[in-house]
């Protein structure tokens, strides 16, 4: 049985913004809902108010003179013609809008209890590490481990559960073929298309690529026909999922009409263990779970399940400081991994701004859009330069829902701050790094599952998905709903009865 909708999660951002009890509060409130209302339908106003204007100055005229002085002035030929050169013009509006592109179904891979990693297991290996010998780091990961926001449902591959940790490629490739054909089956099943309907496959994994590629394994597992088209995308880090849907995006506004495009999206933990002692490269251990997901976008809308309607990507890799944020290196004993910056929260919050800023202008309605142009108007006139502070515009006007990346509690936390979030409006993400972990770029679409396990999703509502990754990035994609689950069968089925779970605080930023 599907949960019941939270008030907290209506389909009207008006409506999730409450109003407190106070006269003076109610007051504003109402000034700034007429406002909004007023605003964002201005067009409409200047119409309804030129329409009274006109039927006010004619009132001393009959309804019958009004008539015989219409046909007097408007001929058949007058009326012939605006129709044809409005036709045309609708036509030619629509050949210069980009052609739409739509999500037309996406699967997760659900894994099983046998994956489980909890704290205590956890515990139990790395004192039977050799490597790892030291009570002080033990001691230290298992706090990291507790104030993470992860859980203890959380699962890990085959390898992780052998001592030492299995890093070889039949490990790997063994992972790879269990999560990525999962989330293709899900997917498979959840729609009417057919495998040999894919026209072009697209698949990213950051630090696993072998030979054959990913890609490859998918149209060989598949037997997808030789025409199909196949791109390969690595190093992206946990936004690559994003960057995938852009790239799908970006051919299917270019291709025939009902081109269809499976993006398989993953991460492979298998060969990346780290098995060394310096503890920002430990942390991709101890935050990183396993995890996929499989969508197939289209540029027909036959059955499709949401628009997508913007997407901005920023890349601060020209600042070194950035650009080091997630990297890939060997310590001083010789061991690879992948190094996580203490600046990685402050980096995160820094380029969102920059995203914001360029992503805020497309999809803001124009009462916000207004506020904003204000409060920069006002400091430029009162020469305040950085005193002044500007008006941080409130998304929640321009989405019902916010999928921000499961990359750890810290980056959620500064996400929640600088967007301005409740705890409910976080909620999905929060819940998703402490079931599934950080599952890297397919976390947004776990995220997007529990949305709609909890009932939550209906149609009209628009979705904002943010994620982070190396290089330093962020991305941002809008989504628009335009067909309800038919159920909430996915990721969530055996668990979302006992969601949301009460989390423990803690005062201790947390990458």
């Amino acid at each position: 049985m599907r949960p019941s909708k939270s008030p907290l999660t209506h389909t009207s951002a008006q409506h999730r913004m409450a109003a407190p009890g106070s006269s003076t509060t109610k007051a504003k409130y109402l000034l700034k809902a007429s406002y909004q209302v007023v605003v964002n339908n201005f067009h409409a106003v200047v119409a309804v108010a030129f329409a009274a204007a006109v039927l006010w100055a004619a009132q001393p005229l009959s309804l019958h003179d009004l008539a015989g002085r219409l046909r007097a002035v408007v001929r058949p030929v007058h009326v012939l013609t605006a129709a044809i050169l409005t036709a045309a013009l609708a036509k030619l509006r629509r050949m210069r809008r980009p052609r739409d592109v739509y999500l037309v179904e996406y699967g997760c891979f659900r894994p099983r209890p046998c994956f489980r990693a909890p704290f205590a297991t956890c515990l139990e290996h790395v004192r039977l590490l050799p490597y790892l010998v030291q009570e002080e780091d033990i001691s230290w990961g298992l706090r990291l481990l507790q104030r993470s926001g992860i859980g203890e449902e959380t699962c890990v591959p085959y390898a992780y559960h052998y001592v030492p940790p299995d890093r070889s490629l039949e490990a790997s490739r063994d992972e790879a073929e269990l999560v990525v054909f999962s989330a293709v089956d899900e997917v498979f099943a959840r729609t009417t298309v057919r495998p040999e309907e894919i026209d072009v496959v697209i698949v990213n994994c950051s630090i696993f690529t072998p030979t054959p590629v990913l890609a490859d394994m998918v149209i060989s597992r598949y037997e997808l026909r030789h025409d199909v088209r196949s791109v390969n995308l690595s190093g992206m880090g946990c936004s690559a999922a994003l960057i995938s849907i852009g790239l799908a995006k970006n051919i299917l506004q270019v291709a025939p009409p009902g081109t269809r495009v499976l993006i398989v999206s993953t991460e492979i933990l298998s060969s990346q263990y780290y098995v060394g002692m310096d503890r920002s490269m430990l942390l991709p251990n101890c935050l990183f779970r396993m995890g996929a997901a499989a969508m197939i976008l289209s540029n027909s809308g036959q059955g499709a399940r949401f628009r997508l309607s913007r997407m901005v990507r920023t890349v601060a890799a020209a600042r070194d400081a950035s650009y080091r944020c997630v990297f890939q290196e060997e310590d001083d004993q010789g061991n690879t991994g992948i190094r996580l910056s203490k600046d990685l929260v402050a980096t995160a919050g820094q380029t969102l701004k920059s995203n914001i800023v360029a992503f805020g202008p497309h999809v803001l309605p124009a009462s916000e859009k207004l506020l904003v142009a204000l409060s920069l108007l006002k400091r430029r006139l009162l020469h305040s330069g950085g005193r002044a502070r500007l008006y941080r515009p409130d998304f929640r006007t321009a989405f019902e829902h916010f999928c921000i990346h499961a990359g750890g509690r810290g980056v959620i936390d500064e996400v929640q701050r600088g967007l301005g979030l409740s705890d409910d409006e976080v909620e999905a993400s929060r819940m998703t790094l402490h079931r599934f972990g950080n599952t890297s770029s397919s976390s947004v679409l776990y995220e997007l599952a529990y949305i709609e396990a909890r009932g939550r999703m209906s149609k009209g509502d628009r979705v904002w998905m943010i994620s982070f990754g190396a290089g330093f990035e962020c991305n941002s994609v809008a989504l628009e709903c335009v067909r309800s689950p038919a159920d909430a069968d996915g990721p969530w089925a055996d668990c979302i009865h006992r969601f949301p779970v009460q989390l423990p605080k803690s005062g201790e930023t947390i990458i």
